[in-house]
């Protein structure tokens, strides 16, 4: 009786192989989509399993949310209003307007919480400009998408969130609503007018 011999896998698939399984990994699992987080800390939900081009809208919402979170991330809250949405060639633009009057004595700490939160979400830090009168900080996040904290006329904080270039679409107003009035229809908006027992006050 001939005894059939069972082809050994060459040594190069048992080495990967072994690798795969000291990582923890699946071959199951590659190219397969899942839960992923994007570059602001908020969870994607489930993948596709393809990556799909974002279009100007989703570039908004992504905007809207990573603007939520830095001033979420600034104690105490301030009041603020939603600014004009811009578009260009193939980017988008959302803007905040900050309602409450931040003291002279105020404003680096304004901007130095701001730029705390975004370097404890790896966000980078581009640029700042430590300009007594109209001082800023700018920060991109890993996929391109850049923000920003500056103080303007009057002392008015205002909040960007610029866009990488996505795919052209048409863009929707934004949905969260201002913790104040929203003053639609309003351009320009008001200058502050709102007092704050902490950022209205000379530091001290």
């Amino acid at each position: 009786m001939t005894r059939v011999q069972r082809a050994r896998p060459p040594v190069a698939v048992v080495l990967f192989l072994a690798l795969v399984l000291a990582l923890g990994g699946s071959l199951a699992g590659c190219g397969s989509g899942g839960t992923s987080v994007r570059d602001d800390g908020v969870s994607t939900g489930e993948g596709s399993g393809k990556e799909r081009a974002m279009d100007m809208q989703e570039a908004a919402e992504r905007s809207d949310a990573m603007l939520d979170a830095v001033l979420a991330g600034i104690d105490p809250d301030v009041q603020w209003a939603h600014g004009p949405t811009t578009t260009r060639a193939c980017g988008v633009t959302r803007r905040r307007t900050v309602m409450t009057v931040v003291s002279d004595g105020r404003r680096q700490t304004f901007l130095d919480r701001a730029e705390t939160f975004w370097r404890n979400n790896d966000y980078r830090i581009k640029a700042v400009n430590k300009d007594e009168m109209f001082p800023a900080v700018y920060a991109v996040t890993r996929s391109g998408f850049g923000v920003s904290v500056s103080f303007r006329g009057k002392g008015q904080a205002f909040l960007e969130a610029d866009s990488p270039c996505v795919e052209e679409s048409k863009v929707a107003a934004p949905t969260a609503e201002p913790n104040g009035p929203a003053y639609e229809d309003v351009y320009p908006l008001p200058r502050p007018n709102v007092l704050s027992d902490f950022w209205s006050a000379e530091s001290g």
